[in-house]
């Protein structure tokens, strides 16, 4: 059966599982700020093909020391996170949009929104009050909605807005579907290949990438759901059973979406995490501590 994940790491781990080859797919393993770092890069279309994931580059953050709480782990992630954000950013200062996709009023769907309450927004102020605020980079913020509440593709939304504003880069904030319960709120993926909302649960819209929205989009994200036949494949294989897809596909718990029982303390510190890194990012010349001034 084929196993559902948003993960570029998953996604390779899944095809080295199965003996295939990955061409032009490139693999590394370093750490950042203490916290374990993949970096998958697809470098040509056979590798987009082999791993089913649009050229680029992604990181995939594991910050499951946030969860445990560690001493130190948030400013270490907040840190981490804008490290590797930093990079992707058009040279300049230019205006950026971020964008939180997701629904608010849905828990798991929405790191997103909560994301891009997190950020520091600075487009209004600078134009306001450009002797106070002339030396920060214009960075404007939207929570697109989902397409079931406002009857519009938050892709749509998002475009518009990008059309008038006219943005140097966009960067997008979701949620995704992971295969590895470990990892649900527990790591951040980050790739300068643009995101489809809706796709963690199968739910594909309106791309959002340099192609449909013309300028460099980032896509950030968070794994907060399992899907039901992934996680029941993967259970009865440890156990050292061999799964029929068919059978799986067909029992109830196929369709479901399955997160952590705490989700809503977990989505909350990540939305925290990303609103913060993206700000440091965004804003090299503030420390977290500003940061923390100006946005609590």
């Amino acid at each position: 059966m084929n196993r559902r994940t948003d993960l570029a790491l998953e996604a390779r781990e899944l095809r080295e599982e199965q003996a295939q080859t990955l061409p032009q797919v490139e693999s590394r393993e370093t750490q950042a700020e203490g916290f374990p770092l993949t970096t998958v890069t697809v470098t040509g279309p056979e590798g987009a093909r082999a791993l089913g994931k649009p050229e680029g580059v992604y990181h995939t953050l594991d910050l499951a020391g946030l969860g445990r709480r560690e001493e130190g782990a948030f400013p270490r992630a907040v840190k981490a996170l804008a490290g590797l954000l930093a990079p992707l950013l058009p040279e300049g200062e230019g205006e950026v949009l971020v964008v939180g996709l997701g629904n608010r009023a849905i828990t798991p769907d929405a790191v997103g929104p909560k994301a891009a309450d997190r950020t520091l927004v600075t487009r209004h102020l600078i134009a306001m009050a450009p002797e106070h605020f002339g030396g920060f980079r214009p960075v404007a913020a939207l929570a697109a909605g989902v397409l079931g509440t406002t009857g519009v593709e938050s892709g749509e939304i998002v475009k518009a807005v990008a059309d008038k504003i006219a943005p140097r880069a966009i960067i997008a904030v979701d949620a995704l579907a992971a295969r590895r319960v470990e990892r649900l709120c527990a790591t951040v993926q980050v790739c300068d290949s643009g995101i489809a909302p809706g796709s963690g649960v199968g739910n594909h819209r309106f791309a959002l990438n340099a192609e449909t929205m013309g300028v460099p989009v980032i896509a950030v994200g968070v794994p907060t759901v399992v899907d039901g036949a992934t996680l029941c494949a993967d259970l009865l294989e440890e156990a050292g059973q061999h799964p029929d897809p068919q059978a799986i596909s067909q029992a109830p718990g196929a369709t479901l979406m399955v997160t952590p029982r705490d989700i809503d303390q977990r989505v909350e510190d990540m939305a925290k995490v990303i609103g913060y890194a993206l700000s440091l990012s965004l804003q090299p010349a503030l420390d977290l501590e500003s940061l923390q001034a100006l946005i609590e």
